[in-house]
């Protein structure tokens, strides 16, 4: 992005915007990042501080105002919202208001200077639609508002609608990313993130909990292979108002992945059928299939797929090591 000299990242301490943040960094731009770290950690910008980026640490809402300081933003990736089934599940109102009154206020921020703005969303928008594999165009179906669950989807909708209502009042040049089960080194299982919570499980030799029959089908794009596609998305034209699924569309089943966590480790872990209730404590409706159509994906940027589950794994588990012998 030679054009771009200053850059906002919020969320940037989380786990994609990290390596946003290296990325960026290493083409030579300036980057301020907000960060509440409620979910992101200090450790995953350690290497970038003090000196190589600044960090405003602090909820966008508390801090999207000090972000330029007299230096203007040329460009916004906003990454910063809740995420994991179970802290939406454990925290629907707190999921509502981050996703949607912050996304609204960095929306109202980047319309008044025209500022391009990558607004990360997710696959959870498809809700539990059977029509796979999803199109950005599709109709999406959600269960009731009864059930917390569904609070993640319908905020993130409501996320899109304003980004694109924008775009259509303003010309906002905005891009919307819907992301699939994006994994890799940085991300941890705290939150409900199944290969981290595989992967953690394998190196302690404690039981893989699999949710029920273990059928589900979702796809796993590496987050190296993710993140250099979010700048070509927000410098190409054509993606500028737009919807574009982001991953990679190769589905496995979770109980082939708890299978591959144990053989890739070499782990002697069982693998346990659990109902879903024993790790949240209620039921979740689960999904039975996640893939992406990436047709439109394809026709702005080149994915570049290089990293193999097999190979995301072997480095999660490098990451998880080193962090349980610290």
């Amino acid at each position: 992005m030679p054009e771009v000299r200053h850059v906002l990242i919020t969320g940037g301490a989380g786990f994609i915007g990290s390596w946003l943040v290296g990325s960026l960094v290493a083409a030579g731009h300036r980057i301020t990042v907000i960060d509440d770290l409620s979910t992101g950690r200090l450790d995953n910008l350690s290497e970038f501080l003090p000196d190589r980026i600044r960090l405003l640490k602090g909820t966008v809402g508390d801090r999207l105002d000090d972000a330029s300081d007299g230096d203007p933003v040329d460009a916004i990736y906003h990454l910063a919202a809740a995420v994991g089934v179970k802290l939406v599940v454990d925290d629907p109102v707190g999921c509502i208001e981050t996703n949607v009154h912050e996304t609204a206020r960095v929306l109202r921020l980047a319309a008044s200077t025209g500022c391009p703005t990558l607004l990360a969303s997710t696959s959870e928008v498809y809700g539990k639609s059977e029509d796979v594999p999803f199109r950005e165009d599709q109709d999406v179906v959600y269960g009731p508002s009864t059930e917390s669950r569904w609070s993640y989807a319908y905020s993130k909708a409501v996320d899109e609608h304003l980004a694109l209502g924008w775009h259509g009042a303003t010309g906002l040049p905005v891009v919307i990313a819907r992301f699939f089960n994006t994994v890799g080194p940085r991300q941890r299982g705290r939150w409900g993130m199944v290969l981290p919570r595989f992967v953690s499980a394998a190196l302690r030799g404690e039981p893989l909990r699999v949710h029920g029959d273990g059928l589900q089908e979702r796809c796993f794009a590496d987050v190296r292979d993710v993140v250099p596609m979010l700048p070509g998305l927000l410098e190409n034209p054509d993606a500028h108002g737009r919807v574009v699924n982001v991953g990679r569309d190769v589905p496995i089943s979770i109980g082939a992945l708890a299978k591959m966590v144990v053989d890739v480790l070499k782990s002697t872990s069982d693998i346990e059928h659990v109902a879903v209730e024993q790790d949240y404590g209620r039921s979740v409706e689960d999904m039975r299939r996640r893939q992406p159509d990436l047709t439109t994906l394809r026709s702005l940027v080149e994915p570049p797929m290089r990293h193999s589950l097999e190979s995301t794994i072997l480095d999660t588990a490098a990451m998880l090591q080193r962090e349980m012998s610290a």
